[in-house]
Parts: C-alpha cells; sequence; structure tokens
C-alpha cells in the first residue's frame, strides 16, 4: 500500500505542477494559439525523466520510483514515460519496434481523440 500512497501523492502534486507551469506561462506570454504550456510540461517532464532514472540507478534511490516517476512526473505529464518507453526500447536495440511504438502511441491517442469526440458530439 506504500507504493499506491506514494503514486496518489506524486501525482496530486505533479498535476498542480503541472497547472501552475500553465498558469506561468500564460501570465509570462499571454494567451497564444501555439499549447506552449503542453509543450512546456512534455518536455520538462522527459528531461526530469531522464535525469531521475538514470540518477536513480546509480544511487540506489529506485525505491522512489513510485513517488518520483509514476506520481510527479506521470501526474505532470504522461509523456515522460511515453519517453522512458521509447528510449528504453530504442537503447535495447529494438529500433523497429521503439518506431512502432512511437508511431502507434502518436496515431492511436489522436485517432481516439477523434473517435470519443464523435461519440461525444452523437449525443447532442
Amino acid at each position: 500500500m506504500t507504493a499506491v500512497l506514494q503514486v496518489a501523492i506524486g501525482g496530486a502534486l505533479g498535476a498542480v505542477l503541472r497547472y501552475l507551469t500553465g498558469i506561468g506561462l500564460i501570465r509570462l506570454f499571454g494567451h497564444t494559439p501555439f499549447p506552449l504550456g503542453v509543450l512546456t510540461v512534455n518536455v520538462a517532464g522527459s528531461f526530469l525523466m531522464g535525469l531521475f532514472i538514470v540518477t536513480a540507478a546509480q544511487r540506489g534511490l529506485t525505491h522512489l520510483s513510485p513517488l518520483m516517476a509514476t506520481g510527479i512526473l506521470g501526474g505532470f505529464t504522461t509523456f515522460s514515460a511515453f519517453s522512458l518507453e521509447a528510449v528504453t526500447l530504442y537503447e535495447r536495440g529494438a529500433l523497429s519496434l521503439a518506431a512502432l511504438y512511437i508511431l502507434a502511441n502518436l496515431t492511436l491517442s489522436i485517432a481516439a481523440l477523434f473517435a470519443g469526440m464523435a461519440l461525444a458530439r452523437s449525443f447532442a
């Protein structure tokens, strides 16, 4: 149960950080047509995931993964988890699988978003 609690606390904190990042960028740059907040959290979250994963492995801190990787960074952006999985496949030499994973995630996620929107609009 401890890991579940770490994920829950970390997820809440990460979501708040994502929200505050978006608000901060709006205050800094105003409302822009480009989704700068989402891009920022995706890139920052991916960077922080890489930093955490290597540091945790080198220093024996992998027990903090539920809190940091799944919780805080997962709540901040799930793109960081996607990036980690893609790089892990690549580093294992599974280049075709990594490319398929990236393509499938992007294509299927966008297609699913359109499908969900279409379904919701059909009820209106």
